[in-house]
């Protein structure tokens, strides 16, 4: 198993890509602190594995909610070897111009500043235990941003490069950053980020830009996250792994 004896935090572990990441990570010999303001949702998750799981309900947009959650994890099982930054929003796909400083504001609570409260609750404990890996979940948006999505694309962009300078900060201490960025995915934001009903005939005008034909499951983005999270990837640190199909070429 690639993740025996460790330890992984997993926010927004309820549903969608998070969900799954917990799984994977399950499967693989984690044990796992499934993270989520939606607490009876990560118990079922967590009841669902096979292997240790603890459900922890976090807003991660609030700095006391992420101390207590990495605390928790620490105190149920020893350690945090993994941290993934999964927990994301989006407003509604539409102009720039029409999304307001509230929708703004949530945006970049949960995708932007919810990584700075956990990389100031969780790094000191990967220091004290010699080293960890953090994975923050970006998006193509940031990488090949198109209209609509603006100020959402900008969130992601600053998570897919803060991924990379903190990769350069932490790599004294032996803390591996990456990210992952997938391409939209068959999850509760679907139709968020299209703008549009979620009918076949919207999926396949998306679909028809994604050279592999479809759009990103929640398998792909967890089997990347266990390679970045396992040792096998111990010389791997900085990167932006594009899930997507090839959207961004």
């Amino acid at each position: 198993m690639r993740l025996k004896d460790k330890v992984a935090l997993v926010t927004g572990g309820a549903s969608g890509f998070g969900a799954e990441i917990v799984r994977v990570f399950a499967r693989e010999g984690a044990a796992v602190a499934v993270v989520d303001i939606n607490e009876q949702g990560a118990a079922e998750v967590a009841r669902g594995v096979n292997g240790p799981a603890v459900p922890i309900r976090c807003d991660v947009t609030r700095r006391a909610d992420v101390e207590a959650a990495v605390k928790a994890t620490v105190e149920r099982f020893g350690r945090v070897d993994i941290v993934v930054n999964n927990a994301g929003w989006s407003h509604r796909n539409k102009p720039l111009m029409d999304v307001t400083e509230e929708e703004f504001d949530r945006v970049y609570d949960v995708n932007v500043k919810s990584i700075y409260f956990m990389t100031q609750a969780s790094v000191p404990v990967m220091r004290k235990q010699g080293g960890g890996v953090m994975i923050n979940i970006g998006s193509t948006g940031g990488i090949r941003p198109r209209p609509g999505l603006t100020w959402y694309n900008g969130s992601k962009g600053a998570v897919n490069l803060l991924s990379r300078s903190m990769a350069v900060e932490l790599a004294p201490d032996r803390i591996r950053v990456n990210g992952v960025a997938p391409v939209m995915g068959e999850t509760a934001l679907l139709e968020s980020f299209m703008g549009m009903p979620d009918t076949p005939e919207n999926r396949a005008k998306f679909v028809a830009t994604i050279p592999l034909g479809r759009m990103s499951k929640p398998v792909d983005v967890a089997n990347a996250c266990l390679w970045l999270a396992s040792d096998e990837a111990e010389f791997i640190t900085g990167v932006v792994m594009e899930v997507d199909g090839g959207r961004t070429i």
